[in-house]
């Protein structure tokens, strides 16, 4: 879930003062990280912001990518309909239990009171990083214990019908990629601040600003998972339950991320709510 993808671009308060003004990270954060004292951080707190931001984006480049085979069961060496299959019951279970570690971590993760206590605990700049190597992981274990269910819904055997729905199915990933770009991709996976942390400057703010997707729903990243995820050639119960599940999550997730938005945003969030669907672009 990210609500936080309603919003966009930096806000920095103006001030005749320079002296208010935050300093600015160097054009390179790996020579910020050399200059010493300069930043005001030692170097081996630097260091692991750093290496955590570094490697929580690559954990999400891997998680993210996998899933695209593995729901659309293309490529990858596990899919969502590849294995041996087991009893349903039992097989149901286990894929209930891993789509509620990812849906709690998430939720409690993304929770600002969790942000506060965690930060009595490690940098702030490391906060977003944790976030999402623990929400990577969590996926990353949905994929190897994944129980297959194949029984078939429905099929399409026609070849140009089923490359059709397998092109909009992928279509609602690059949804997902383009949206995380209209806002702040690198902010929302954490780069951002760790650009920030190395360099031992404060983090600007972010305004709310209505750009490309988000001018006609309002969670544009839930639309291309929703796509990506119902549309398919081949639809069975394995895939079924984890469409289902996913979705019953995305729409609890984004209404209890919308209530923190409204109570930072107030009345600014709302006239937007009631101007924009959530979900999918039907005029109001």
């Amino acid at each position: 879930m990210h609500a936080i993808a309603t919003l966009g671009s930096d806000a920095r308060e103006s001030s005749n003062d320079p002296a208010a003004e935050p300093a600015r990270p160097s054009a390179c954060p790996i020579h910020t990280l050399f200059r010493g004292s300069g930043a005001g951080v030692p170097l081996g707190r630097r260091l692991t912001i750093l290496a955590t931001g570094l490697v929580a984006y690559l954990m999400f480049v891997g998680a993210f990518t996998y899933a695209i085979g593995f729901v659309a069961n293309l490529v990858v060496p596990k899919s969502i309909d590849s294995g041996t299959p087991g009893p349903l019951v039992p097989s149901l279970i286990v894929n209930g239990l891993l789509l509620a570690l990812f849906a709690v971590q998430h939720t409690i993760m993304a929770r600002p009171r969790f942000k506060r206590w965690l930060a009595r605990f490690v940098p702030e700049a490391m906060e977003r990083s944790l976030f999402v190597a623990a929400a990577s992981g969590s996926l990353m274990l949905l994929f190897w214990q994944w129980r297959p269910l194949p029984d078939t819904i429905w099929h399409v055997d026609h070849p140009i019908l089923r490359w059709l729905l397998i092109g909009v199915s992928l279509s609602g990933y690059a949804i997902v990629f383009a949206a995380s770009w209209m806002i702040n991709h690198f902010d929302l996976f954490g780069l951002r601040q760790t650009w920030h942390g190395v360099a031992g400057t404060p983090r600007p703010g972010i305004n709310f600003v209505l750009t490309g997707f988000y001018r006609f729903v309002r969670h544009p990243l839930m639309t291309g998972f929703l796509i990506a995820f119902w549309v398919t050639p081949t639809m069975t119960v394995g895939h079924l339950f984890f469409a289902a599940m996913t979705t019953a999550y995305i729409i609890v997730g984004t209404w209890i991320e919308e209530r923190d938005l409204i109570a930072n945003l107030g009345d600014t969030y709302r006239n937007y709510r009631k101007q924009v669907p959530a979900f999918l672009p039907i005029p109001r």
